[in-house]
């Protein structure tokens, strides 16, 4: 459509006010723990100015939007309600993952997924749903009741949920407490309200044992464990994203790849692979 098309009578619904954009600021501001004058002194903007923009006062430039969300490390996506609040348009767009554009990221995820075989390893979103996983991830899922797969599930859900993992966890008070930081700790700094609503959720399941005690691995890794056919096997796991994704889907993607502990899991593993 050429913009002579456009006329006053289709004309969108006013802008936000500035006030919108400013306690959004202000909220973010102190979500990270962090004063006027730090982020003034950080993004080269006055403290006086940027009081006035947190209280509506001023209205920032695009630019602007863009440089504090950068200084103060918001989320993609939340950048874009930024800039919405601001008065201006998304900067970011979110392409499927199955569009051309995205090929190269999904050969690169095609061969970690694969590559890492007879090991498991999944891709799963910033909340923690996931969205595609390799054979032998089934050596999780297996023991897992079908309803927590639908969709393709939820990797803190299936953890800890009482039809999921959770009653063959050997660990379960250090697995659960690992987990529930974890979550609490993304969920506090994407401000994102499902994975609070998950957060609240998971804290509610049963749990038999007591929170953890003392370190008991040096510091060096606490291996997940688990039962499964009269044997105990012990995982660790790493996670990697793309780094300076630009795309939203592409920047919430994560990548999580799992390593037997011992020999007697990587046995576990081959024999598993084997059967498949």
């Amino acid at each position: 459509m050429s913009t002579a098309t456009i006329t006053r009578a289709s004309a969108p619904a006013p802008a936000p006010a500035p006030a919108e954009f400013g306690a959004m600021l202000r909220a973010w501001r102190r979500t990270r723990n962090i004063s006027q004058l730090d982020l003034s002194s950080a993004s080269g903007v006055s403290t006086r100015h940027l009081s006035f923009m947190e209280t509506g006062r001023a209205k920032p430039s695009r630019d602007m939007v863009l440089r504090l969300a950068d200084e103060l490390e918001i989320p993609l996506r939340e950048r874009n309600k930024l800039l919405v609040a601001a008065g201006y348009a998304p900067e970011f767009k979110a392409r499927p993952l199955a569009s051309p554009e995205m090929a190269a990221a999904r050969r690169a995820i095609d061969v970690v997924l694969t590559g890492h075989l007879p090991y498991p390893a999944l891709m799963h979103d910033q909340r923690s749903n996931i969205i595609e996983v390799n054979e032998t991830v089934g050596i999780f899922t297996d023991l897992v009741a079908p309803h927590l797969l639908e969709g393709g599930g939820n990797t803190v859900r299936i953890t800890l949920h009482p039809e999921g993992l959770a009653p063959h966890l050997v660990n379960h008070g250090e697995a659960r407490d690992r987990l529930l930081r974890a979550l609490s700790r993304r969920a506090a700094a994407s401000g994102d309200a499902e994975l609070t609503a998950l957060l609240k959720e998971c804290v509610a399941y049963p749990h038999p044992e007591p929170e953890p005690g003392p370190d008991i691995y040096a510091g060096v890794v606490v291996p997940f464990r688990f039962r499964r056919d009269g044997r105990i096997l012990s995982f660790f796991s790493t996670t990697a994203v793309f780094g300076s994704a630009v795309d939203l889907t592409l920047a919430d993607l994560v990548l999580e790849t799992f390593f037997p502990a011992d020999e007697e899991t990587a046995q576990a593993l081959r024999e598993y692979a084997a059967n498949r």
